[in-house]
């Protein structure tokens, strides 16, 4: 049986809000940090390699490739986030992730947005 967890991501910090949007609703932007980016780069896997190889020839999702992929992406938000921390912002705006090949040999996955501190409006 197939668990979500194994297939999904997210933020799973309570000091660190993370989200895609420009703003939050009901919070001001007191002070803009800056650019911030969680970054990893991972190998392939030769056993994922040889089974995606397998299963491309019949068709369907590549599960070990997916799952890798999550763990990668993971990591590189938990990255952001360790960096969003250490210089003092309590929420990354504009959160995007980038995926692209490294050389032929892996995939660099890099997390990125903007480091702020937000209160409450009102």
């Amino acid at each position: 049986m197939t668990n979500i967890e194994d297939f999904g991501g997210g933020q799973h910090t309570p000091d660190v809000l993370v989200v895609t949007t420009n703003d939050v609703p009901g919070h001001r932007v007191d002070r803009v940090i800056g650019e911030i980016f969680g970054l990893t780069v991972r190998s392939r896997n030769i056993g994922s390699q040889l089974g995606a190889s397998f299963k491309s020839l019949a068709g369907g999702e590549l599960k070990g490739l997916t799952k890798t992929l999550v763990e990668s992406r993971n990591q590189a938000m938990d990255r952001l986030i360790e960096q969003a921390r250490s210089r003092g912002a309590n929420a990354v705006l504009a959160m995007r992730f980038d995926v692209t090949e490294a050389g032929g040999n892996g995939t660099e996955i890099c997390a990125y947005g903007t480091a702020v501190v937000i209160t409450p409006a009102g």
